[in-house]
């Protein structure tokens, strides 16, 4: 399973990159750091027009400001945090610490959860302030970024789970302090495979039990 893979069984191993790039959840951050890319910026960039009733600019969405800036920050928080976790991904399967892989798997677990509920709400809201504007030059943009603000939902649903999955498989291991066997100098050296010692065992010769014959006294 992709969570046992990466605990405690491989820690200290060397990093397998076609493997790390195959994962689901390398190309699901992969996926979810694009997608933020396109909300943030194409809101940055096309995401505020002057209107034909005001000189400033506005925000596309329903002239909303709260609506682009809710937008742009969850973006910009999504593409880090992405980058963030990816990095922390590759360098897991090097980290022999019980206790740093279990910070490390429950912050992936609350930050994907949290982020599919407020790309959910970012969704809803765009959405709604969207069907509500009355006025709008080019709607490809703001259409863009409903859609991948939906996508985005998706994709961080999916984290969430695979880090769920991840969290559930490797319970048992955090529980308990690894150590790596080629590091660790107290673990103590395997058993001989004749610690039950040889069979057929004869019985000393220099034991007090009389031999077979029978007792000769000297004689003065």
């Amino acid at each position: 399973m992709q969570g046992s893979a990466y605990g405690a069984s491989l820690a200290g191993g060397t990093f397998d990159c076609e493997g790390f790039v195959k994962r689901p959840q390398t190309i699901l951050r992969f996926l979810s750091w694009i997608f933020s890319i396109v909300v943030f910026a194409t809101i940055t960039a096309e995401g505020y027009i002057n209107t034909s009733k005001e000189a400033t600019t506005t925000c596309v969405f329903n002239g909303n400001d709260s609506a682009c800036s809710f937008g742009v920050g969850i973006g910009i928080l999504a593409f880090l945090a992405c980058v963030a976790f990816l990095i922390l991904d590759a360098y897991f399967p090097q980290i022999s610490n019980a206790k740093e892989r279990r910070y490390i798997v429950i912050s992936d677990l609350a930050f994907a959860g949290s982020w599919t509920i407020l790309w959910f709400i970012c969704f809803c809201f765009l959405a709604n302030q969207w069907s509500n504007t009355k006025e709008f030059l080019h709607a490809d943009a703001p259409r863009a970024v409903v859609a991948f603000s939906f996508f985005s939902i998706i994709t961080w649903a999916c984290l969430t789970y695979f880090a769920y999955a991840r969290y559930r498989e490797g319970v048992s291991e955090f529980d308990q302090d690894y150590r790596d066997p080629a590091n660790d100098r107290t673990t103590p050296y395997p058993h001989a495979p004749y610690d039950s010692g040889p069979t057929g065992y004869q019985q000393s010769p220099f034991s007090n039990q009389q031999q077979a014959g029978e007792y000769q006294p000297p004689t003065y």
